[in-house]
């Protein structure tokens, strides 16, 4: 990352590494945060809950519990552990999904940050939405209680080299431009993953999901 920012004349305070941490066990978690690291990446609903709950207590009495952010598809029958137990979601891409978000975010607890993901290479069997659709999600998520529109997320598919890979983040980039030209406070811009941080971060992203080159290989 650092070394990504230093050719692109980037600042590496202004990019968050989150670790994804999908088929890894908490205690793995655990040793990543004594390490340093904050934030953490699940895919499965599920196995993120029990994650979050099996690490608050394996953690030293006093240290601050890790940031937990939902990456993967999200189904309307999953939403109330999201609302309840993470801190994001990245993976938002209907309406109706944020609308039950919103309803089932505890009272008590902070909004839920949301990024919106966008289908911005055109898979037909990818989540996402369309580039198209993108201002007219964004406007509705927006207005929507217990829930803070962020930005961004996108995983485009896998192109050979650097050069290709930054032309589909800089797409992504113009579409996040674009909805902060149109009044949305935008600051999440997350792309790129161990395969090609280096293209996302030269085309800026700010947040970056690494999870091979961190855990290793997966289980």
């Amino acid at each position: 990352m650092a070394r990504a920012c230093d050719r692109s004349g980037r600042d590496v305070n202004e990019i968050t590494l989150l670790a994804v941490s999908k088929t890894f066990g908490p205690q793995m978690v655990v040793e990543a945060v004594a390490a340093g690291q904050t934030a953490f990446g699940e895919n499965y609903v599920q196995e993120g809950v029990d994650k979050a709950l099996a690490v608050r207590e394996l953690l030293p009495p006093g240290a601050s519990p890790p940031v937990w952010h939902c990456i993967g598809p999200l189904q309307s029958n999953k939403t109330r552990l999201v609302a309840s137990h993470f801190d994001w979601v990245q993976s938002v891409d209907r309406l109706k999904i944020a609308q039950r978000l919103g309803e089932q975010r505890p009272a008590g607890l902070a909004p839920l940050q949301v990024c919106l993901q966008v289908n911005v290479d055109g898979g037909p069997s990818k989540s996402g939405v369309a580039p198209a659709d993108l201002p007219a999600l964004a406007d509705a998520v927006a207005a929507l209680p217990g829930l803070r529109l962020r930005g961004l997320m996108s995983i485009p598919d896998p192109v050979e080299g650097f050069e290709a890979q930054r032309a589909l983040f800089l797409r992504v980039r113009d579409l996040f431009e674009a909805l902060r030209a149109r009044g949305h406070a935008l600051d999440t811009l997350s792309m790129g993953m161990s395969e090609d941080l280096e293209a996302a971060i030269a085309a800026g992203a700010t947040l970056v999901r690494v999870g091979r080159a961190i855990f290793g290989s997966r289980r």
